[in-house]
């Protein structure tokens, strides 16, 4: 009996072990299982955050985008063209049959003034007309500006004593300097034409080569300082070419022969008129 007794409180104790063990086992799954709950809660808070960021990010940047878009459409709509009947004119400071240097084309006569219509706008204009090239020109009046007076005496001495000083020539390439002159002429400068002429002058020298776009740009400002100075002093064209001729040094010996042959042609008319 004492042998069964002991088997009994053997028994017991095994099965509370057992119980118990089972307790605390269970407490310490429930325990962990919570914790990974815990932990996959604070997973996903973190990705939503994540996630919520990288949509805040994408939607500024398409906000930016639709606001460049609004910009460039705003920038490409065609501003509104509203038709203008009657173009603004400005007070006429030329009278008809007045000379006046057009950059362009030189020296020119205001024939008449008259109102044109052009694209169904009326314009008060200028009409030039260019002996030389036997050519019309128009200029409105409100572009007037770009027409300037004929020198005056004291602008053309001037002019003579550019003629007569030393030429400037530049050591740069003969492109660079081609167009230089060519701004030069085209300014409607008449000193500036004065420096081109006497810069691009060879004189009666033979032995210097001088290139086709150079006398090109010699003649060219040559003939428009001519026509100038022509009206001015109110001389023939040949006195006005021996003129700048003399200051340039130029034909000095074709003027000389022309000269000598002028004294004989009067002398003989003398010597007849005395028979």
């Amino acid at each position: 009996m004492a042998i069964n007794s002991k088997m009994k409180k053997i028994n017991l104790k095994n099965i509370l072990k057992k119980t118990f063990n089972k307790k605390s086992a269970k407490k310490n799954g429930t325990k962990t299982k919570k914790k990974t709950k815990l932990k996959l809660k604070k997973k996903k808070v973190k990705i939503v955050k994540t996630v919520k960021k990288i949509k805040k990010k994408e939607n500024s940047k398409s906000d930016v985008k639709l606001q460049h878009l609004k910009i460039s459409k705003i920038n490409d709509q065609k501003p509104e063209i509203k038709k203008v009947k009657i173009q603004e004119t400005e007070k006429k400071l030329f009278k008809v049959k007045d000379y006046v240097v057009y950059p362009k084309h030189g020296v020119g006569q205001i024939t008449e003034f008259k109102k044109i219509g052009i694209g169904g706008i009326s314009v008060e204009a200028y009409i030039l007309k260019f002996e030389k090239d036997k050519a019309n020109g128009m200029i409105p009046v409100n572009k007037q500006s770009h027409l300037r007076p004929l020198a005056t005496i004291n602008q053309v001495n001037k002019c003579v004593s550019i003629l007569k000083s030393k030429p400037k020539i530049k050591r740069s390439m003969w492109s660079r300097r081609a167009q230089e002159y060519e701004a030069k002429i085209s300014s409607g400068k008449i000193y500036e034409l004065a420096e081109v002429v006497r810069d691009l002058n060879k004189g009666d020298d033979m032995m210097i080569d001088q290139s086709y776009s150079e006398r090109q740009l010699f003649e060219k400002a040559y003939d428009r300082l001519l026509n100038e100075f022509q009206i001015v002093l109110g001389f023939n064209l040949e006195d006005t070419q021996k003129k700048l001729d003399k200051a340039l040094k130029r034909n000095l010996e074709v003027q000389a022969k022309k000269i000598v042959e002028q004294k004989e042609i009067v002398s003989e008319e003398q010597s007849q008129i005395t028979k």
